[in-house]
């Protein structure tokens, strides 16, 4: 019988990480209601399985904050964050990660709020399930 593997929460798993770093920024994944002035959302997309025990979930990230300016700095700091990140975290190993579309200017069309937004596909490694 082949092994059970289960991926992981690619989206818990990058917004931990990103929360970590960021000191104090908050990280959803979902826009809140209030919205704070300033903080990141992480919500997956799409992607496929890359091996038998790894996952490689396309994930659109998104930074909102006080001013454009500021907005296209905290994007870049996800940016090179999501960049440098290899080996363990929360757990789950990660291999490693791929532009898929580099930051984007994208002013919320609800709250005119400045944004910027960018797509990474993340390799992570899968658990294998005892049964």
């Amino acid at each position: 019988m082949k092994p059970l593997i289960v991926m992981p929460d690619a989206v818990a798993v990058i917004a931990d990480y990103l929360r970590s770093e960021l000191g104090g920024v908050p990280v959803v994944s979902r826009v809140p209601n209030p919205r704070p002035g300033r903080f990141v959302q992480v919500s997956r997309v799409g992607g496929t399985a890359r091996t038998v025990v790894s996952d490689a979930p396309m994930l659109d990230i998104h930074a909102w904050d006080e001013t454009d300016a500021d907005a296209a700095d905290l994007i870049a700091m996800c940016r090179a964050l999501i960049a440098a990140l290899r080996g363990v975290t929360g757990g789950v190993t990660v291999y490693g990660s791929a532009e898929v579309g580099g930051p984007q200017w994208l002013p919320d069309p609800d709250s005119s709020q400045p944004r910027y937004a960018l797509a990474v596909q993340v390799h992570m490694r899968g658990r294998v399930l005892e049964r």
